[in-house]
């Protein structure tokens, strides 16, 4: 019996050790390197901010969901009023071959975002159009390329890490509960950019095998002029605030959306 007993012991110990050793290599946690704009860096929070000029926040979506999932190693890039260039020059030389999760928005900046809602603020309501009308045809003709030297340099630095594009929101509930600042018909026309640029950015990442997280569907009930919880800022102080996540934006919104895809 006691031969018997030893002879199980060994072979439990045996069997614990081949276990540990056959342990998948990914058990220890992703590498994550989290890509892209203002939307990304965490700009519209209130700070403060570490980065310099980059204002990333820790009230950003990539830096809440590395503290919830604690993943082996995390690379925040994302910069403040990046552009496809800037993330391809400045960003992408972040991911190792061995990344797991890169997550990035970016394109927004590209379709003159800031330009947009300065011309649709201060403008009539046709100068108003007419400059979404040119983004738009922004983001159809020239966006598509511009986004696709991003997603193929992203692919090149890691061949097997999982690409998560996060989408933005619509800004305005149309018609809804404000009753000063801009028009219905400037807020449906700056709601109209961010369809067109969803759907291209979109097709990209389907494009390339990449997750895209539509923030459209997620923000419902949640932008400017709703009666919920409104998680975009408007115009505020300090401007550069303005048309941002604010932190229940980045923690309610980006984040579960992002942890949907992750887990």
């Amino acid at each position: 019996m006691r031969r018997s007993f030893r002879s199980l012991l060994c072979l439990a110990a045996t069997a614990a050790g081949l276990s540990f050793l056959s342990a998948p290599a990914n058990a220890a946690g992703d590498n994550y390197v989290a890509l892209g704009d203002s939307y990304s860096s965490g700009v519209g929070t209130g700070g403060p901010y570490s980065g310099g000029g980059c204002q990333r926040s820790s009230s950003a979506y990539p830096q809440l969901w590395a503290n919830s999932h604690a993943p082996s190693s995390f690379t925040f890039a994302a910069c403040s009023g990046a552009k496809t260039g800037d993330v391809l020059s400045g960003q992408v030389g972040s991911v190792p071959a061995n990344a797991t999760l890169v997550t990035i928005s970016i394109g927004g900046n590209d379709a003159g975002f800031t330009d947009v809602i300065t011309t649709c603020t201060l403008g009539s309501d046709s100068t108003c159009v007419n400059r979404v009308n040119q983004a738009k045809t922004f983001v159809n003709n020239e966006l598509p390329a511009k986004l696709d030297s991003v997603y193929d340099a992203i692919r090149q630095r890691s061949a097997t890490a999982r690409v998560i594009v996060m989408g933005y929101p619509r800004f305005y509930k149309v018609p809804g509960s404000c009753v000063v600042g801009l028009s219905d018909t400037k807020r449906s026309a700056i709601n109209s950019g961010a369809d067109a640029l969803a759907a291209v950015t979109a097709a990209r990442a389907s494009a390339h095998g990449f997750t895209f997280v539509d923030m459209r569907t997620i923000w419902t009930g949640h932008e400017i002029c709703s009666s919920g919880t409104v998680w975009l800022n408007s115009l505020t102080w300090p401007v550069g605030e303005s048309y941002h996540p604010n932190k229940a934006g980045q923690s309610g919104g980006y984040l579960p959306a992002l942890t949907s895809v992750t887990g």
